[in-house]
């Protein structure tokens, strides 16, 4: 007898599921950025049995090394994406622009970073003296040939709007204020800070200093042979642990192998790499300093209790209202003439009082709402009543002790 041949039963439907009655959710987890911003969105919805989940890590994206894995270890299949694009669903969740357009489902776009920070990188598209925008206030990540393409686009503060109204004035009416979940977990971690730093390691009298990097060229890491000899040249003693974060898209351009191989020294000298799948937020929230670039997680540091200090980075390529660029005006930047511990005793000690109040307000204009608001907004979209409790909002888990991250790292401990 002929059996005939079937795809995946998320694109089948019919008979195949169990679950059958479901509004059909399509999350686009095409990078490791990607999936972490959008488990924030999508965990609010795991638990109601009206709503199907599936996920795709299409269309290809230049960074999109490791994201289906990472996906499969969270214990979800990933969809093809020329089958998912063309099923039908009755909402796309995504963290970028790249590909929305080809679906004809309502998309709810969401930001992927703290606040809205590069400028637009294709500025061929722009006509002469036309204004550059970050991407998502730009008209060219926001529509497709006349066409407003999202059903429903989330930001973090107020001034986005206003900001929009200038940049891309069709897009208001889909435009939402619904906050920041690292900015809502970070603030409601900060009474858990002795807990993280004892769960990684961090003993009595011991500093922890955080070092982060973005990606590209300009980023802490693209000038690693600036910042190493200052990393190397820290005391060999148990006063100081250092920790170094680095975006998920530098691992994805250049492979984890090679990037652990370039920090080979680091490792050697007992400085623990981060993994790019692990949580970030409670190892800010643990810090005594942060050192980075205008990346994200440098602005989410001004959240916490760390002194901050900067890397030399570009001025043209942010933009002038994001929270980098307001942090860049507010804390000192690391110079290639001193002993990096001694910049880190004079940062911390002509830190003022509300040195960083500046940057942590320009994050979210609704702190503690994010989950809230971003539930109603998709219930919204949905055309679904939402359920009769608060979102179930977990805390931050305890991050492994660095000790495991140092040996990992150099070879000696667990792959990552």
């Amino acid at each position: 007898m002929a059996v005939e041949a079937t795809g995946p039963a998320l694109i089948e439907q019919g008979h195949w599921l169990t679950m059958r009655d479901c509004k059909r959710v399509l999350v686009m987890a095409q990078t490791m950025t990607f999936v972490q911003r959008l488990e924030e969105v999508f965990g609010l919805l795991k638990a109601d049995l009206r709503v199907q989940l599936a996920f795709t890590v299409g269309p290809p994206h230049a960074f999109g090394s490791g994201a289906e894995r990472y996906l499969e270890n969270m214990g979800i299949s990933v969809l093809p994406w020329e089958e998912a694009r063309r099923a039908e669903f009755d909402l796309v969740l995504a963290a970028s622009s790249r590909g929305v357009h080809e679906l004809s489902v309502p998309v709810l776009r969401v930001s992927h970073g703290a606040g809205h920070i590069k400028l637009l990188t294709d500025i061929a598209t722009l006509a002469p003296g036309e204004h550059r925008w970050p991407g998502m206030l730009s008209r060219q990540h926001l529509m497709h040939e006349g066409r407003v393409v999202p059903r429903a686009i989330a930001y973090a503060h107020d001034r986005d709007l206003e900001e929009l109204r200038s940049s891309c004035p069709e897009a208001l009416p889909v435009a939402h204020v619904v906050g920041d979940p690292c900015v809502d977990r970070i603030l409601a971690a900060r009474p858990s800070r002795e807990l993280y730093r004892r769960s990684l390691g961090i003993e009595e009298g011991q500093r922890l200093v955080v070092v982060n990097s973005t990606w590209g060229e300009t980023s802490t890491l693209g000038r690693l042979d600036a910042l190493l000899p200052h990393l190397l040249s820290l005391p060999r003693d148990d006063t100081c642990r250092i920790a170094l974060l680095i975006h998920p898209n530098v691992y994805a351009g250049h492979g984890n192998w090679q990037v652990r191989g370039w920090l080979d020294a680091c490792s050697a000298r007992g400085i623990a790499i981060v993994p790019p799948e692990a949580d970030w937020q409670s190892i800010l929230v643990a810090a005594d300093w942060i050192v980075g670039d205008h990346g994200s997680l440098t602005a989410y540091g001004a959240l916490t209790e760390a002194t901050l200090l900067l890397t030399p980075g570009p001025r043209r390529a942010v933009s002038a209202t994001s929270p980098a660029a307001l942090l860049a005006a507010a804390a000192p930047v690391l110079s290639p003439g001193h002993p990096l511990a001694e910049q880190l005793d004079y940062a911390a000690c002509m830190r003022r009082p509300r040195q960083y109040d500046e940057v942590a307000a320009s994050l979210s204009s609704v702190p503690g709402q994010f989950h809230r608001l971003m539930r109603s907004l998709i219930y919204r979209v949905l055309g679904l009543g939402e359920p009769a409790h608060p979102p179930a909002v977990g805390r931050l888990p305890s991050p492994l002790p660095l000790d495991r991250w140092v040996t990992a790292a150099f070879g000696r401990g667990e792959r990552w």
